[in-house]
């Protein structure tokens, strides 16, 4: 019996090496060529596995797609919202999530820059699982960010009038715009024009203007 469990165990092992080995290699596929971009059968053949295999742990596509995508939100929790985590509420927080966003795309984290900036684009128009999974995980991201600025609001450093989901609104977008055009263009600067126009923005709405960089 114990020999028994012991094999079950490390062919379960082995299957879950499989499998984020797989992952590590579609959510850079799909950053540059979208999730349309992916088959079961390519994967096997650029990493040397039998595509039953493969097949035994993505049972479709669009498992695969799901699988993907749900990968590439625990990649960005880990370099866009983790770092900002112990910071306490307020701008300094706020700061430090919008300029971990920059480095995330900036450093290639994905090589088609942020992964959801280009499926969201792909997926936007059709309706399904996968459309769902990415408009619930932009949601998400929008609201984390309103939460952050609320709490920054409630601590006294953004003023209790400021227009929240207009503030977020502006600042996905200056973050979204560095991306795209750092991706058109191979040109980093545009996530040093993003970074001066977020601090300037913020600036008409923090009730100190010490609290953020001078000249980011």
């Amino acid at each position: 019996m114990a020999a028994t469990a012991t094999h079950t165990d490390g062919r379960i092992a082995r299957g879950n090496q499989t499998r984020q080995t797989i992952l590590k290699r579609t959510v850079e596929i799909a950053s540059v060529e979208g999730l349309e971009g992916l088959s079961l059968g390519r994967l096997a053949s650029e990493l040397k596995l039998s595509k039953s295999g493969v097949f035994a742990l993505f049972g479709s596509k669009e498992d695969l797609q799901l699988a993907t995508v749900r990968a590439a939100i625990k990649v960005y929790l880990e370099h866009v919202v983790q770092p900002a985590r112990d910071l306490p509420p307020g701008v300094d927080r706020l700061w430090r999530v919008c300029t971990g966003w920059l480095s995330y795309s900036r450093e290639r984290v994905f090589p088609g820059g942020c992964f959801f900036y280009s499926v969201s684009a792909e997926y936007g128009a059709r309706e399904g699982k996968v459309h769902d999974t990415l408009a619930a995980a932009r949601t998400n991201w929008f609201a984390y960010l309103e939460q952050t600025v609320r709490e920054a609001q409630q601590v006294g450093e953004i003023a209790a009038d400021a227009d929240v989901a207009q503030l977020v609104f502006e600042i996905v977008a200056l973050l979204e715009m560095a991306n795209a055009e750092s991706v058109l263009h191979d040109e980093s600067t545009y996530y040093d024009m993003a970074a001066k126009a977020i601090a300037s923005r913020l600036r008409a709405v923090v009730t100190d203007p010490a609290l953020l960089p001078e000249a980011p």
